[in-house]
């Protein structure tokens, strides 16, 4: 049997789930792979991961594809605290110009969209670049940034005072549909659970069993992301705050509510169901 192969997004707001099985208080026979959300959603639809956290957007266009596994997400309810949409402009005065989106993301791509069209009304020009806040604002009006990229630039445009506008885009999320947001889900794929079930419940425990260690964990986790980022640990006190990792009942309404939008959108092509593993399929 080939050693399980686990995505690992390389982003601070995946340490809570991850830190215990990198610290060896949770034994883990697996091959952890590290990259961005871009990367990792790549990688698992080319079938080089078997279970990643993936984002939304990218499970409702291969959700035949894939189980989500229960308990795991990368959520928020309302303020998410790293995908910031930074602009020359406010929101509302972007119609017609031009908006860079970064390379790293899909799902938070999706929820600018959606949110453009049918909460802010504006019609732009959108093209897609390197995460680089100074090279992006150079070719367009506003610049679309994630994860660890879009804190640190948040965290100089408040400290340099920058004449930019940011506009969290699940603060705004939440103001228009009341929603909590769900990002990214846990997944693995069909052919390797239905073929490996016995090492699929274990592995849904530890992941499990290592969020719930994680949590409780936090001041040790933001002396590491301080060290790794250069964030100040107030900043990070409050962003640990903010990013969720459920996945009740509340959540999954929020996910089909978003799938709803997308939908509508045509940035999906048919609804979705949430299929969880080990549980009847839900709509």
């Amino acid at each position: 049997m080939t050693k399980l192969r686990l995505g690992q997004v390389d982003y601070i707001n995946c340490m809570p789930v991850y830190h215990a099985l990198e610290e060896g208080q949770i034994p883990l026979d697996a091959t952890v792979v590290k990259g961005t959300p871009a990367k990792l959603n790549k990688m698992f639809l080319n079938g080089e991961l078997d279970i990643t956290p993936i984002s939304s957007i990218e499970y409702a266009r291969h959700a035949s594809e894939c189980f989500i596994l229960p308990n795991l997400s990368i959520s928020s309810d309302g303020r998410v605290g790293s995908i910031f949409l930074f602009s020359k402009v406010p929101v509302t005065e972007l119609d017609g110009k031009q908006v860079a989106l970064t390379t790293s993301s899909a799902t938070s791509v999706a929820l600018l969209k959606i949110l453009f069209e049918h909460y802010y009304h504006v019609d732009v020009e959108y093209s897609t670049m390197e995460p680089d806040l100074d090279g992006m604002l150079q070719n367009a009006d506003a610049a679309l940034l994630i994860g660890d990229d879009a804190m640190l630039a948040n965290q100089r445009v408040s400290v340099e005072q920058l004449p930019i506008n940011v506009t969290d885009l699940g603060e705004a999320w939440k103001e228009f549909t009341g929603e909590k947001m769900v990002f990214a889900v846990w997944v693995i794929r069909k052919d390797y659970a239905e073929h490996n079930k016995d090492q699929v419940t274990v592995i849904t425990e530890t992941l499990y069993r290592s969020k719930l260690i994680g949590t409780k964990q936090l001041e040790t986790l933001i002396d590491i992301a301080a060290r790794k980022s250069g964030l100040p640990r107030e900043l990070l006190t409050e962003y640990f705050q903010l990013i969720n990792h459920e996945f009740d009942e509340d959540y999954r309404r929020a996910l089909i509510t978003f799938y709803d939008y997308a939908y509508k959108s045509g940035l999906i092509e048919e609804r979705v169901r949430l299929n969880v593993w080990g549980e009847e399929i839900g709509s």
